[in-house]
């Protein structure tokens, strides 16, 4: 899951960009609205952390105009402590959620995928293929019956093929969606988190969802 944290407090917002990675999130960092606009325009996220109190261009001028722009992604806006007024203007310009500062970093996590199970039905909270049920709300995957555990980022894998299913998708891709744009690593580390998705939610069960494209990369089959 792609989140855009438009956040001008340096020490807050490495603090957040840490925790959201560690829960496999693939985050990008603006540190004015300005800045934080022209990202939340040009680039696709899943989910929208935005403060109000912005250098550049306001957090309630960044909403309004990226609403105006229909640009729908789920906003959640970072609010004053005692800011009662903040919280109704922001949810009255569009945004979907609201937190107020300071804040506990586990209810974030927890507001940000309460916002996924929010999606449209185009984008299925629930993912169901191949025999294969994910869960971005829970993080949780199950082949039939079975749970099946993952990390952070086999799961953001998982979820990243599934949400594509049928679509033959690159190392390229993988990389910038679910590692990060700015990635600069061997891209044969997504072979090996394809092998360890192989090996959990295919080989136990004698399935095989997870196939390679040759001369392209990955694909999940959807039946």
């Amino acid at each position: 899951m792609r989140v855009l944290l438009v956040e001008d407090e340096a020490p807050l917002a490495r603090l957040v960009e840490r925790g959201l990675r560690a829960e496999g999130f693939v985050v990008a960092v603006e540190h004015n609205g300005t800045d934080g606009l022209w990202r939340a325009t040009e680039e696709p996220f899943d989910i929208i952390v935005l403060d109000i109190m912005l250098p550049g261009t306001h957090g309630y001028d960044v909403l309004r105009r990226l609403r105006e722009r229909e640009v729908w992604t789920p906003i959640l806006m970072l609010t004053a402590k005692d800011g009662e007024f903040d919280q109704v203007d922001a949810l009255d310009l569009g945004a979907d959620d609201y937190l107020t500062k300071p804040f506990s970093f586990p209810v974030l996590v927890a507001r940000l995928r309460a916002l996924v199970r929010r999606t449209p039905v185009s984008r299925p909270a629930v993912l169901d293929l191949g025999g294969l049920r994910l869960d971005p709300g829970s993080a949780r995957v199950f082949r039939g019956d079975a749970e099946i555990t993952l990390t952070a980022r086999e799961f953001s894998l998982l979820q990243f093929l599934m949400r594509r299913a049928g679509t033959a998708v690159s190392k390229q891709e993988i990389l910038q969606h679910v590692w990060d744009p700015a990635f600069e690593g061997d891209d044969n580390v997504v072979e090996v988190y394809v092998g360890y998705l192989r090996r959990k939610v295919d080989r136990p069960f004698g399935t095989d969802t997870i196939s390679t494209v040759r001369g392209v990369g990955y694909r999940f089959e959807e039946t």
